[in-house]
């Protein structure tokens, strides 16, 4: 029998909120239960309650599934049963039929996934090819026009210069209506964020420069998209808004096999969708990649369980672009497994010359994600915050927990996972004694 994949820290870190996890933890105990038992596969158990809920756990990713009728994932009667596994208190058993069926539905499930990815790297053709080049034409045709009249906007904008636009509100969702109208939803994302702009620092007319000038290299690049590179064509599809179905990520993307481990986790829940962005890192590679879910109303299970401070061994395949970085899971190796070693880090010269490599090969790129090795949090007379190596260099903190982070260090280095955008690094966890810690709250 295998250790336990999990520490009771890492599986309360599961629960979707403290309620569920406060409960869980109350169902941790022999007596809420009944037909507990694991084997190297599975866990699994019937919880007393109201009714007798079957409870199963896949140890292989941590997916849970119980017959209750609660809407959060994982549930307090999985939570219960993570915490039972992370104490090593299950006897060792043949699973019964239902967690049987269960497990097969997944193997099933995982098998059909596998075989439409491989039909779509072997090129499979669409079922109308002329019907979607038709459609992509189509599209390419609206976007320009929309970027045309973006250009333009923005010329006015520049030309008419910032004075009074704090005053403004109207004008940026009508722009960015524009823009979904144009099909082109990434750049509209990126206009209503230029709306919080004006009046927001002393240095705000900069910032809205610097922002419109990105626009506008989008802009330019789509009229000589012929002239790209395909990667980079990829990140310009990307940026304004067109995706790459699974299976065509499959097919073109970068593959790398590495053992990956979870440094960070951050979830956005809105009334319609939940996001969810994963952050992982290469033991052997150093290399980093994020992982975007999405879920259908507030609560809703993600299709994929990642647990900071474990490491799975997988293959990831990267999305077709001039430096990756975003990726999904292809094929999972083994099992989860707590991470307690070393792992690949940056100094701060490092940090810098990864993002001039980066955006020398991808001039969209607006952050690069990296885990700083021994740096200090410190707080100069301004009540400026950074993050010093032992070297003297520093850099910007940004928005975060800073004082817990500066609690967690005691005035001692740490490693500190985050993202860099040539200003500012927002961490997003920080490694004490061998386990990540969550720093995404505000100070």
């Amino acid at each position: 029998m295998s250790a336990s994949p999990l520490t009771s820290e890492q599986a309360l870190a599961l629960a979707p909120d403290s309620s569920s996890a406060s409960a869980g933890q109350k169902l941790a105990t022999e007596r809420s239960w009944q037909g507990l038992g694991r084997d190297e596969r599975a866990a699994w158990g019937e919880c007393k309650g109201s009714a007798l809920y079957q409870v199963r756990i896949d140890l292989s990713d941590l997916a849970t599934k119980c017959t209750c009728p609660s809407r959060k994932f994982p549930c307090k009667h999985a939570i219960g049963l993570l915490l039972l596994v992370a104490a090593e208190r299950l006897p060792s058993g043949q699973p019964p039929t239902w967690v049987e069926e269960w497990l097969s539905k997944r193997t099933s499930t995982a098998e059909r996934k596998a075989k439409r990815e491989a039909a779509g790297a072997e090129g499979a053709a669409p079922a109308d090819p002329e019907a979607r080049a038709k459609r992509t034409a189509e599209r390419h045709t609206r976007v320009q026009r929309g970027l045309e009249a973006l250009s333009l906007w923005m010329e006015d904008l520049v030309r008419g210069g910032f004075a009074g636009l704090e005053a403004e509100t109207a004008m940026w969702n009508t722009q960015a209506a524009r823009l979904v109208d144009a099909q082109a939803p990434g750049l509209a994302s990126q206009v209503r964020q230029l709306a919080a702009l004006p009046g927001s620092g002393p240095d705000w007319p900069r910032k809205m420069l610097e922002r419109l000038g990105r626009l506008a290299l989008v802009t330019e690049a789509w009229r000589r998209m012929d002239q790209l590179a395909p990667p980079l064509a990829a990140d310009l599809r990307s940026v304004v808004g067109i995706p790459l179905r699974e299976e065509e990520v499959v097919a073109q993307g970068e593959r790398l096999e590495d053992t990956w481990v979870v440094v960070g986790q951050e979830v956005e829940d809105t009334e319609r969708v939940r996001a969810q962005r994963t952050y992982l890192l290469g033991a052997t590679s150093g290399r980093t990649a994020l992982v975007l879910q999405f879920a259908a109303g507030p609560g809703a299970r993600f299709a994929e369980s990642f647990l900071p401070g474990t490491a799975f061994p997988a293959e990831l395949v990267y999305w077709p672009s001039a430096a990756p970085q975003r990726a999904l899971v292809h094929e999972r190796k083994g099992d989860v497994r707590p991470w307690l070693e070393a792992l690949p880090s940056l100094t701060l010269d490092g940090l810098c010359q990864r993002f001039a490599d980066e955006l020398a090969r991808q001039p969209f790129r607006e952050r690069t994600l990296a885990l700083l090795g021994a740096v200090v949090p410190v707080v100069d007379g301004r009540r400026r915050w950074w993050l010093r190596d032992a070297t003297g260099a520093a850099v910007l903190l940004g928005p975060s927990d800073r004082w817990r982070l500066l609690a967690l260090s005691g005035g001692q280095p740490l490693d500190v996972f985050g993202e860099w955008d040539g200003e500012e690094f927002r961490p997003l966890s920080t490694r004490v004694d061998g386990r990540f810690l969550p720093l995404g709250g505000l100070s």
